[in-house]
């Protein structure tokens, strides 16, 4: 059973920059040498990563819903499994990579600018309904109206 994480990514090509050639560096487990030496406790040793991993990401998917850091816990999960699977690691890089470009489109000057509009926009829109209704039926809640 082949869990990809003695083998890595192909090659660095000669005419690559060195940002890409960080990309296609070689993939090796995390485990200590003693557990790698044997293959059984090596294949128990990824079982537990991947168990232990999808607890976090599946506490993480929960925090979603629930109070408290849901993303930071599916990073967490994701991180636990890059450590041991080179498929995990790969989907870890190119999160990071998409996380950053986002990071630095947002701090784009149009783009916070054109944000900054859409959310005025907003705010006046659902200020004027609030305001609406107010002025239509007072402070009384949706639910307790009786003279419609």
């Amino acid at each position: 059973m082949n869990t990809g994480s003695d083998h890595g990514a192909h090659e660095p090509a000669g005419d690559q920059s060195t940002e890409h050639a960080e990309e296609h560096e070689l993939h090796v487990s995390k485990a200590p040498d003693f557990i790698k030496r044997r293959r059984t406790l090596h294949l128990s040793w990824q079982v537990g990563v991947f168990v232990v991993g999808l607890a976090v990401i599946g506490a993480g998917v929960a925090m979603l819903v629930l109070p408290g850091p849901g993303w930071v816990a599916i990073f967490a999960g994701l991180a636990i499994w890059a450590t041991e699977f080179a498929w995990a690691h790969l989907v870890l890089r190119w999160t990071k990579r998409k996380v950053t470009e986002a990071a630095k489109k947002a701090l784009d000057p149009k783009v916070r600018r054109r944000n900054i509009i859409l959310t005025t926009a907003g705010l006046v829109i659902a200020g004027a309904l609030i305001g609406f209704y107010v002025w239509k039926y007072g402070l009384t809640m949706p639910w307790n109206l009786k003279d419609q």
